[in-house]
């Protein structure tokens, strides 16, 4: 299977990767399998894909979750070696494209103490919101690669 078809199938054509990478083979390799397991126990056990209900949790908190994961992607990349090419492809494109932008934007209004203002708390719950919704996809993703069955919908 090609990445192109691959991509597609997740519906997820809107990320911007060259095209010559989206005519080679998809093709995870054992590295790649535990890589993806290890992302995947990652995303599907953090605020990444859980509701962050209304009434409790913390905006700054949940900010700094959704950031950790790109120590955490390094260090399971560097975990797994060179040979965990093909997940490094994606995780990299998914970092660079859907959640540095999230974790630039809402760093900035952090820091400048705009979490003190609800107005602003509800604005970064709802774009929260629009991220966790791709992280699902991509957390599904990852269980298809790693070989795992998807747990994402267990508790719904």
């Amino acid at each position: 299977m090609k990445w192109k078809k691959w991509l597609e199938n997740w519906d997820m054509t809107s990320l911007k990767i060259n095209a010559v990478f989206l005519e080679m083979e998809w093709n995870p390799s054992e590295p790649d399998k535990n890589a993806a397991w290890d992302l995947y126990i990652e995303l599907l056990t953090r605020i990444t894909t859980q509701r962050l209900d209304t009434e409790h949790g913390d905006e700054a908190t949940a900010l700094a979750s959704v950031f950790s994961l790109f120590s955490t992607t390094r260090q399971i990349i560097k975990d797994n070696g060179k040979d965990c090419i093909e997940f490094t492809k994606i995780a990299i494109v998914i970092l660079n494209q859907k959640i540095r932008p999230f974790t630039a934007k809402w760093h900035k209004i952090s820091v400048s103490g705009g979490f003190s203002e609800e107005e602003t708390c509800q604005s970064f719950r709802d774009e929260l919101l629009e991220l966790q919704n791709v992280l699902c996809i991509y957390t599904q993703m990852l269980a298809e690669m790693s070989g795992v069955e998807d747990l994402t919908g267990l508790e719904e």
